[in-house]
């Protein structure tokens, strides 16, 4: 018997990469880079979809903005490749996925928490890695670990603290009514 994926899953996959499009020109502009709301996004896309469908939809919001789609914060194309973020966005596909796996079976908020904690430090652990091998080998700036960390991270910890508890402080409310329009939608759902 073929598994069906359901419609709604398909919907809110879709809808939560566009939520990461338009989390990414919600900035607060810095010399280096940009504080957004993708972050958040990738978190509540794990969350509330679990690992499989909140990757996908990172997936999904990364492959259009490589194929061209102006999505990312900077533009997009196969070019932004060399962009120093690049990293950080790829991240976001595991990411997405090990906060869903986290908290799949329980999604309180102690458990939202740690999830997110450990998705950041996907993000952070594919992210800065990236940006050195951009600045430093592709550009040649020569950065120094203490700078890479300046420039990469350090400045955005508080606002990625306030990105973990804001995803805590809604998934309460969304993962158990998600759960239960889901619980609808398969009792009503048609035998073939």
């Amino acid at each position: 018997m073929k598994s069906k994926i359901p419609t709604q899953k398909l919907v809110l996959t879709a809808m939560f990469a566009a939520l990461t499009c338009v989390g990414a020109f919600i900035k607060i502009q810095m010399p280096w880079s940009s504080f957004t709301l993708q972050v958040f996004f990738v978190f509540m896309a794990g969350v509330c979809l679990g690992p499989r469908y909140g990757m996908l939809s990172q997936l999904a919001y990364v492959l259009l903005g490589l194929i061209g789609l102006p999505i990312f914060t900077n533009g997009g194309g196969f070019g932004y490749i060399f962009q120093t973020t690049f990293g950080f966005l790829l991240s976001y596909i595991p990411a997405a996925w090990v906060v869903g796996k986290l908290t799949e079976r329980n999604s309180s908020i102690p458990r939202v928490v740690g999830a997110c904690v450990v998705g950041l430090a996907v993000i952070y652990v594919i992210g800065m890695p990236y940006m050195a091998l951009i600045l430093n080998v592709y550009l040649g700036k020569g950065y120094s670990l203490w700078n890479l960390l300046w420039a990469g991270m350090i400045p955005f910890l508080p606002f990625d603290a306030m990105k973990i508890v804001a995803t805590a402080v809604l998934a309460k409310p969304l993962v158990p009514a998600l759960k239960r329009i889901e619980a609808g939608s398969s009792r009503t759902a048609q035998p073939e």
